[in-house]
């Protein structure tokens, strides 16, 4: 297993941010999301001093759909970033963490009028709108509250990212965004100049999740950039702001080879500085939207070994207690984790097993087939890279309790979300 961020192997026992997961797992309890804030901290600032943030143009906005808390939104106040939200629950939370609403952008294809009154009222500074439902509702709701509400309008720039189907935004069909045709755009380009009380202020694309290459966003780029030339040319607007969405890739396992933060936000900055002096046209306020490569690697997830299965000649299963309740993506995606047995993580007695999950489903795999040492009931299964999508899509399934949250760094550790009951679980049912 890959060490990543402040993890280290002391006396054989994995540690996260100089504490021991032994001693987490005795405080806490299992399941458990370790999160490790000095990463977490690191990645923001990387993203704003290479995105030139500190020269007062640029934005970095974060994803919160990858991982959302209160305390999370203090992280991204604190680094004066900005904030991506999805849903009235997200941003619901950030109202709460008194995160400055300015600093909002309010995404999602499907807005209920709830929800867009929710962003007027609270003062959401922008909203990334995906359709003309969307455009009419926001402005008869802005009207209302005498608003002139900032908008991005959210385009489908025609790239295949080469990444999952489930986690490809950009193509053309899509659920997300308008078509990039001259006739749509002009269409609501016009229809927004018209409405009292909206103010199209930029374009936002996105072009998927877990992109490695540098390419696809040149290339996104350069087909905004030319949308936004276009626009003027034939309809006189300048469009001054261009959000060019997220997706950066991360470490899972050695098959990912993901480029640095730096490298990716160096090669849009180049390729818009180098388009618009090519084309004699004004830089925009540019903005990208990281999510999981801020918090993926900071997240470790912690479980206890439970029965073990052995059926000879075929597989070895340990279960843990956890599952897909605290990780879908696994059973969702197929996707692949590294682990490793954090009181135990270096030996000479090695095996192969599989590591399932508690829930009442056969494809509640976690890891499948993975050389560790030889597992006890009663060890501790560290799986790495948990950060981004554990938490924020975890469930009830079979009533478990979501897990707590502890924030670990420097030798201390803070929960930031605790486990949540039994009581709870059944809180909102009535007989």
């Amino acid at each position: 297993m890959k060490l990543l961020g402040n993890m280290k192997v002391e006396n054989n026992e994995l540690t996260i941010g100089k504490v021991k997961t032994t001693e987490l797992a005795d405080r806490f309890g299992t399941p458990l999301y370790i999160m490790d804030e000095a990463l977490i901290r690191s990645n923001c600032r990387r993203y704003c001093d290479s995105f030139r943030c500190n020269e007062g143009r640029n934005r970095v906005a974060y994803a919160g759909k990858a991982f959302l808390t209160l305390y999370m939104c203090r992280i991204i106040e604190e680094c004066s970033m900005y904030l991506d939200v999805v849903s009235a629950g997200e941003l619901f939370t950030a109202h709460k963490a008194e995160f400055p609403m300015n600093r909002v952008l309010f995404h999602g294809n499907n807005k209920t009028l709830d929800e867009i009154e929710m962003g007027v009222k609270y003062g959401v500074g922008t909203f990334v709108v995906d359709n003309f439902y969307e455009i009419e509702n926001l402005n008869e709701i802005a009207k209302r509250y005498n608003v002139k509400q900032r908008i991005y309008l959210r385009v489908a720039p025609g790239i295949e990212a080469h990444t999952h189907d489930y986690i490809k935004t950009g193509q053309i069909d899509s659920k997300f965004g308008f078509t990039p045709e001259k006739e749509v755009l002009s269409d609501i380009i016009n229809k927004a100049e018209d409405m009292s009380n909206i103010e199209l202020a930029g374009l936002h694309c996105h072009i998927g999740s877990q992109i490695f290459d540098t390419e696809p966003y040149m290339d996104a780029a350069k087909i905004m950039l030319t949308l936004i030339k276009k626009i003027k040319d034939h309809t006189g607007y300048e469009i001054k702001e261009l959000d060019l969405g997220g997706g950066f890739g991360i470490y899972y396992t050695e098959e990912d080879t993901p480029k640095s933060i730096e490298e990716y936000t160096t090669v849009i900055l180049k390729t818009v500085d180098d388009f618009c002096r090519e084309n004699d046209m004004n830089i925009p306020v540019l903005t990208i939207e990281p999510g999981r490569s801020i918090v993926g690697n900071a997240g470790t997830t912690l479980y206890t070994a439970g029965s073990i299965k052995d059926i000879p000649n075929i597989r070895k299963y340990v279960s843990v207690d956890g599952g897909m309740s605290d990780n879908i993506r696994p059973s969702l995606y197929k996707a692949k984790y590294e682990c490793a047995v954090a009181n135990n993580v270096i030996s000479d007695d090695n095996e192969v097993v599989t590591l399932a999950g508690k829930c009442c489903e056969s494809g509640d795999i976690l890891v499948d087939s993975i050389e560790l040492p030889s597992i006890k009931s009663g060890d501790l299964i560290a799986i790495t890279t948990t950060g981004a999508y554990g938490y924020s899509m975890s469930s009830n399934y079979n009533k478990n309790p979501r897990p707590a949250v502890v924030m670990v760094e420097n030798g201390q550790s803070k929960l930031i979300c605790r486990r949540e009951t039994y009581e709870e679980i059944i809180q909102n049912e009535i007989m």
